[in-house]
């Protein structure tokens, strides 16, 4: 099995300041076409740096690539020490040089001097086109392929897509990988771990990964076989495996979303859908109508964040709320009726709670929320804790009222 390395170079990846989407781009095309992705790398730019990570990536792998670095300013550094790595000298190319400085007569514009440097690359290696002014290269030294992409995300890709994919997927040759994406949401990566069992394993065919973002976990089901059917065939028996372990715990599949789950169940249901909310300020209703189409169920919303605004509003009497208080399972079902009942909808949800960083009492701590899904069958209320900050705390109160339609919807 061919592997491959991904290094992703630039001090604005370090610093936070901009957001490595190349890397899980590179990882999720390579592990498609049955290259997996061995080990990741981000650099500084730095000569000495590069061509470090040149020499580790190209240890754990076949086909190294590189992001970044490609650029006409002094800190685009990758092509400099990808030539030094190979113990080669950057050579000027004439035919690259009427290319950059066409790039500019097209627009009216004048090239920069300093832009010539993108017109030299390392000897003997292979130039890649570009849509914008930076070719790409690659390289082949004992027995490995390395490659160098711009870091800007359009021009990687289209650089990707039209000159590497071809060349890698001749590499490849028969070797077949099939991954399925299980979207789980409800209990905890540890939780799903402990009904798994053995299925999460090590060195198991195939194998099942899993990552956690924003509590909704992901279940890679990775199956490698030497053609595609056989690959097809184990993917699909691995997740009738895991459906029929984990049942309601899977709401979806690939990138699918809660919102977008539910809004397609109220939509085949000919169902509707309102919210009102408190410490979510919104959220709910905003992973809602996220969705295309979301006016076919969706009608209303309310953020009724003060006690008077959720008695005006909808109708939650000021007794009750004096009584039991805002955030309380009572006032939780009284907005949610309240909302259901003005609307005039199928569904409605309330959300109440306490999202801090103060505000929390020893009876009623920060985290603190109700949740409470009304419709003509009766009113459920979930009483979550969570944890976290605000935002977190907001974000995965609203996700979790989603959940509680989306199972309400499976009845």
């Amino acid at each position: 099995m061919k592997k491959a390395s991904i290094i992703s170079v630039g001090n604005e990846l370090l610093s936070g300041q901009t957001l490595n989407t190349n890397a899980g781009y590179l990882s999720a095309e390579l592990l498609s076409i049955g290259i997996p992705v061995v080990s990741s790398y981000v650099i500084a730019d730095e000569i000495a740096a590069i061509v470090r990570a040149f020499g580790l990536a190209g240890n754990d792998a076949d086909v190294v690539i590189a992001t970044g670095g490609l650029g006409p300013t002094d800190d685009d550094l990758t092509r400099q020490a990808l030539a030094k790595f190979l113990g080669v000298e950057l050579q000027l190319q004439d035919e690259l040089l009427e290319k950059v400085q066409g790039f500019f007569v097209s627009r009216n514009r004048r090239m920069p001097e300093r832009n010539k440097i993108q017109a030299y690359i390392p000897a003997g290696a292979k130039a890649l086109e570009n849509i914008g002014t930076a070719p790409g290269i690659m390289a082949e030294s004992e027995g490995k392929l390395f490659i160098a992409l711009p870091g800007v995300p359009a021009e990687m890709k289209w650089m990707f897509e039209e000159s590497i994919l071809p060349e890698l997927q001749r590499l490849a040759g028969s070797q077949a990988i099939v991954v399925r994406r299980l979207k789980c949401f409800g209990a905890g990566e540890s939780t799903i771990a402990e009904m798994l069992g053995d299925m999460m394993q090590r060195g198991r065919s195939p194998l099942i990964n899993c990552t956690v973002s924003n509590g909704i976990i992901t279940l890679h089901i990775i199956a490698t076989a030497q053609d595609i059917d056989k690959a097809q065939q184990m993917a699909e028996k691995d997740e009738e495996l895991l459906r029929s372990t984990l049942g309601e715990l899977i709401y979806g599949t690939d990138e699918q979303s809660l919102a977008e789950v539910v809004g397609e169940k109220l939509i085949r249901q000919k169902k509707t859908i309102a919210v009102a909310e408190s410490c979510t300020g919104g959220c709910l209703a905003k992973l809602l109508t996220d969705i295309p189409g979301a006016s076919r169920y969706f009608t209303h919303g309310w953020v009724t964040y003060s006690n008077s605004a959720k008695t005006s509003e909808l109708g939650v009497p000021a007794d009750l709320i004096q009584q039991y208080g805002a955030v309380s399972e009572q006032v939780a079902q009284a907005m949610a009726r309240g909302a259901r009942k003005k609307a005039g909808t199928d569904f409605a949800i309330a959300t109440t709670g306490i999202a801090g960083p103060t505000g929390g009492t020893e009876q009623k701590p920060v985290g603190l929320v109700y949740i409470s899904v009304d419709s003509e069958k009766g009113c459920e209320t979930k009483c979550c804790l969570f944890s976290h900050d605000r935002r977190f705390i907001r974000f995965r109160a609203a996700q979790t009222a989603l959940n509680m339609l989306r199972i309400k919807l499976n009845i």
